[in-house]
């Protein structure tokens, strides 16, 4: 083979597109500082699309329409997506329909709820 064949053999990392579930991983790290849960296990990720030129399309919620912190999430979530090797850029959008609900937490995210004294 060829060395110019075996530089194209061998793509970068970073050029491989994540998946969704490295991406969900990578959300984890993005708590909401009202209650110090993990955004995926929230329930405020309601979809996320990687397209083929490595930008991240990221459709979430808040627990409440007006939340005072939406701008530092939405900061939050775009530089945890950012270091995924082959993100090239993220959109984080927020929709509001259909509204969150506690019934959209994870199991992890209710066992954590409980420990803070609510009941999920």
């Amino acid at each position: 083979m060829s060395e110019e064949a075996q530089s194209q053999a061998k793509a970068p990392e970073n050029d491989k597109l994540p998946t969704e579930e490295q991406i969900l991983e990578a959300l984890k790290v993005v708590k909401d500082p009202e209650i110090p849960i993990n955004v995926v296990d929230l329930g405020l990720i309601y979809g996320v699309k990687v397209n083929p030129n490595g930008i991240v399309d990221i459709d979430m919620t808040l627990t409440a329409i007006g939340c005072p912190v939406q701008d530092m999430i939405k900061a939050d979530a775009e530089l945890a997506v950012m270091r995924v090797p082959g993100v090239k850029g993220v959109n984080v959008d927020f929709v509001w329909s259909p509204p969150w609900t506690p019934a959209k937490m994870s199991e992890e995210g209710k066992k954590q709820l409980r420990m803070f004294g609510y009941n999920v």
